[in-house]
């Protein structure tokens, strides 16, 4: 295995050699795909700031006699602050879950393309907006763009990457999430002393950037080969392995990866069909479709109520209302902590492995939770609390940054047979984006002054709902480090999560299917490849 990735393998002897070895341009080409997180995080991450600037406050809300938050007397209601904040995630619910379909009918690549479109009408909206009533249409519109890419560049990124590196790959995606929240961060700080328009619309209209990159990067890679084997096009699937992998179509590489690919699908396909009532169907046995998503969609769910995004949505003005001077600088140096955090991961989700990193992730942060809450209790006016509570937040953004963050996506990419996958990671995703919103949507009401006012005592909540995710997480997440996604099928099918790091593959699907002597037969295309 090359030197310059991080990567897994489990002891499979010549079954490794179903996949061909990584190069460094397959890697740049499937490491590509991550910049969709940009987006993702950009869009989510901007908001804050800009609830928190004078002219927003000025130009968007009405005359407040008793705020003491409000610009010359002017400021937005809790529930205008809850609406703006959350119809995003509204937006991408509906939107991921339209795309589970869409990603089986016309590709993952398209669909994705076809999100960045959608994306950027809602951006048109939000930069035209000078009420609510037209921001929150625009945050919709673009909120199901979103939703497009956020389910489908995992299901993309998840087929087209090699097994050893696909972890490290995949946490790309968080990284770029990362970048995005502090590219938006560092936007917003620029502009929140403007007192015109620009002080929201540069931020907002900066979000077209990254859709255009995007579409236009994802036009020029291939479509997964995966995508091609469902529907019965292996001369495509040839095609797309041949480039993704560095091999030439015809090498014995490409042959027995795509014949595995092939053979799994037909396995899979005898038992189950691609509809929408299939997700749901096998039971609670652990090979069973609706174990599958259910653990997709509590996975997703389980990330959200860590309590990460309460301090990326809204650590802006919850800095300010406990008294932190600098508000604005305190929300960059969280976001600095979760881009440098973040790319820890890609080595560790690879070498520790996917099971692993969620437990005690999700103990480190209970741990600060747990410590901001109390301190914050104990003493709620000393500079000592305030000290504690952006200490222990960065610390508590750490764990979660190089833990959860990224493998939460992960797993959710690797669970679901290939008839299902594009449903399943869809229904995963819309299962974040459902507690996204219902988080976005509660928290003002649990913090703003003239609400619930639990100030630092909001860190009980998320302190006792990570240590969910720690029981969540020893009891229902299998590993899945250094196999192939049709491993990962047939492990799920053989053992339980507690003991699912010690299974190693034993056969081939081709071996199971076919004869002996045409295992590693496969109808060779009648064009001459071009190694592009």
């Amino acid at each position: 295995m090359s030197r310059w990735a991080p990567s897994s393998n489990r002891a499979t002897g010549d079954l490794n050699r179903v996949e061909a070895p990584v190069t460094l341009r397959g890697y740049l080409l499937c490491a590509f795909a991550a910049f969709g997180g940009i987006l993702f995080g950009y869009d989510s991450g901007y908001i804050g700031g800009v609830l928190a600037m004078n002219y927003f406050k000025q130009q968007f809300g009405h005359h407040q006699l008793h705020d003491a938050d409000a610009y010359n007397g002017y400021n937005y209601d809790s529930w205008q602050k809850s609406l703006i904040t959350s119809i995003l995630s509204a937006g991408t619910f509906f939107g991921a879950l339209f795309a589970g379909s869409l990603a089986d009918w016309i590709g993952r690549r398209s669909t994705i393309i076809a999100g960045c479109g959608v994306f950027s009408v809602g951006v048109i909206l939000q930069v035209a907006s000078t009420t609510v009533s037209l921001l929150v249409p625009g945050r919709l519109i673009a909120g199901i763009g979103v939703g497009f890419v956020s389910a489908i560049i995992i299901l993309y990124m998840s087929e087209i990457s090699p097994k050893a590196v696909r972890g490290a790959i995949v946490s790309g995606y968080q990284f770029s999430i990362t970048i995005g929240l502090l590219l938006a961060s560092c936007v917003d700080k620029g502009t929140e002393n403007r007192m015109d328009t620009g002080s929201y619309r540069i931020p907002m209209a900066i979000q077209w950037v990254w859709a255009i990159i995007l579409a236009v990067g994802l036009f020029l890679l291939p479509e997964s080969p995966r995508y091609y084997v469902k529907n019965d096009k292996m001369d495509e699937a040839a095609k797309a392995l041949s480039r993704l992998r560095g091999q030439p179509v015809d090498s014995a590489y490409i042959q027995d990866e795509l014949a595995e690919l092939e053979a799994n699908y037909r396995y899979e396909s005898e038992n189950m069909h691609s509809s929408w009532i299939d997700c749901f169907r096998g039971g609670w046995k652990p090979s069973g479709n609706l174990r599958r998503v259910m653990l997709g969609m509590a996975m997703q769910m389980m990330q959200q109520w860590t309590g990460v995004n309460f301090v990326f949505y809204y650590g802006t003005t919850f800095f300010q209302q406990v008294g932190i001077q600098n508000a604005f600088t305190i929300s960059i140096i969280t976001t600095v902590v979760n881009v440098c955090s973040t790319p820890l991961s890609f080595w560790t989700i690879e070498k520790l492995g996917r099971r692993t990193l969620l437990i005690y992730g999700a103990v480190g942060m209970l741990v600060c939770e747990f410590i901001i809450a109390i301190v914050g209790t104990v003493a709620p006016e000393a500079h000592a609390a305030n000290l504690v509570l952006i200490i222990f937040t960065c610390f508590y953004i750490f764990f979660f940054a190089s833990t959860w963050g990224p493998a939460a996506w992960v797993v959710i990419g690797e669970i679901f047979p290939l008839p299902i996958r594009a449903k399943g990671v869809a229904l995963s995703t819309a299962s974040n984006w459902l507690w996204n919103f219902v988080i976005g949507y509660i928290t003002p009401y649990m913090v703003d002054a003239n609400q619930g006012d639990l100030k630092s005592k909001v860190f009980f909540v998320w302190g006792t709902t990570c240590t969910l995710c720690v029981f969540f997480a020893y009891f229902f997440v299998p590993e899945t480090k250094g196999l192939s996604l049709e491993q990962v099928d047939r492990m799920l099918e053989e053992t339980n999560p507690r003991n699912s790091a010690k299974w190693v593959p034993h056969d081939t699907y081709v071996s199971k299917r076919l004869p002996e002597n045409r295992e590693r037969e496969i109808v060779r295309p009648s064009y001459k490849e071009s190694h592009f």
